[in-house]
Formats: structure tokens, C-alpha cells, sequence
């Protein structure tokens, strides 16, 4: 057997293209209304999570490094980055993050309200049944559900002569009180449906 290959399913199981960003999205069904969708990005969209582990072991004498039993995760840490090329004034007031809204008007606060914080969707086209323009076809997804998102960096506008004007973003998940421990991400996964299927 030839070691220089790939799983045969390879092209079932790429995602593909930049996705989108949308406050809300139903996995069930696969859908998301057009209202929710927050703004055109470039460069694509970055998710990270990171979990941070503590070594119960690390002052024990003779204990080695990294024992599995004594490996403890504490939290994870998770954002979502990118940028816009698109804002409008629900867009700017999640950009800012702490800020009311006033017709047309946002204003910063100095202190941060729960209304604040907001479930973030990335959504992106997965495998090769991507097109759902039928009834019964389902377009695949890998979707990232952020829990609790508030920007951490902050508000910014990098304009420039001929270019489009660029709103660069970061926002956070962030833990809850009332559910300390639900991590503030999910992640789905869906190979889509096809029409003969």
C-alpha cells in the first residue's frame, strides 16, 4: 500500500470559501434569515479556542511532566476575528461593543451592560453538496456557535485612497454566571443533503 494519498473522502470533507457572520442560525434546517446577517468581510474570518490546562503535578517530587490523570483544563479562551468592509449602525454598535444606539447615533458607554453581549454564528459551505437550490436539498455547513461575544478590539476604521474602508474586528465568548460551565462555543458539522437522497 502507497503511503502517498489522500482519504478517499477528501473532497467530501473540505470547507470552503470565507463563510459568513450572522447573529443567529438554526442548524436544524441549516438556515439563516437575511436580517441576521451582520456585514461583508475580506481577508475571511479566524475562530480560535484555546483551553488552558494547569499540571497538578508540576510540584509534586519525582512526578513527571504532563501525567494525563493530573492534567486539569481550567477555562478556554475564544474569539472570532476579522475584518469588515460593510457597517451599518447595528453592525458599528457590536463593533464598539459597550454603546447604545440612538437613530442613527452610537455612543460609547464606560461601563458594560449585559444586553451587551451577543451570540455570534460563523457559517461556512462544507463538502460537495453545496448547493441547496432546491426543496429537498441541504447544503452543507461547519458552523461556530460563539456564546456571550463582546468586542475586545475595539472600534476602528482603516480607510484609503481608492480602497474600500476596512472596520477590523475581535470579539470574545465569554462564561456565565448562570452556566459556569457551558464553554461559550459549539461547533457543528453537516455533510449536507443531497435532491436524490
Amino acid at each position: 500500500m502507497k503511503f502517498t494519498r489522500i482519504p478517499e473522502n477528501t473532497f467530501k470533507q473540505l470547507q470552503l470559501n470565507a463563510g459568513i457572520l450572522a447573529t443567529n442560525f438554526v442548524p436544524d434546517t441549516g438556515t439563516v434569515n437575511e436580517e441576521e446577517l451582520i456585514g461583508a468581510t475580506t481577508g475571511g474570518v479566524s475562530f480560535t479556542a484555546t483551553p488552558e490546562y494547569s499540571d497538578w503535578g508540576e510540584d509534586i517530587d519525582n512526578c513527571p511532566v504532563n501525567v494525563k490523570e493530573l492534567k486539569k483544563l481550567d477555562n478556554w479562551t475564544v474569539t472570532m476575528s476579522g475584518t469588515f468592509i460593510t457597517v451599518e449602525t447595528k453592525a458599528g454598535k457590536l463593533l464598539i461593543g459597550a454603546a447604545d444606539i440612538s437613530g442613527n447615533k452610537i455612543t460609547p458607554r464606560n461601563d458594560v451592560n449585559l444586553k451587551d453581549f451577543q451570540d455570534l454564528w460563523w457559517i461556512g459551505d462544507y463538502s460537495d453538496i453545496n448547493d441547496d437550490g432546491s426543496q429537498e436539498g441541504k447544503a452543507g455547513f461547519v458552523a461556530v456557535h460563539m456564546m456571550n461575544a463582546l468586542s475586545t478590539g475595539g472600534f476602528q476604521i482603516q480607510s484609503g485612497n481608492r480602497e474600500k474602508g476596512q472596520f477590523a474586528f475581535e470579539f470574545t465568548g465569554h462564561y456565565s454566571i448562570d452556566k459556569q460551565d457551558e464553554v461559550p462555543f459549539e461547533v457543528y458539522i453537516s455533510a449536507g443533503k443531497a435532491d436524490s437522497e
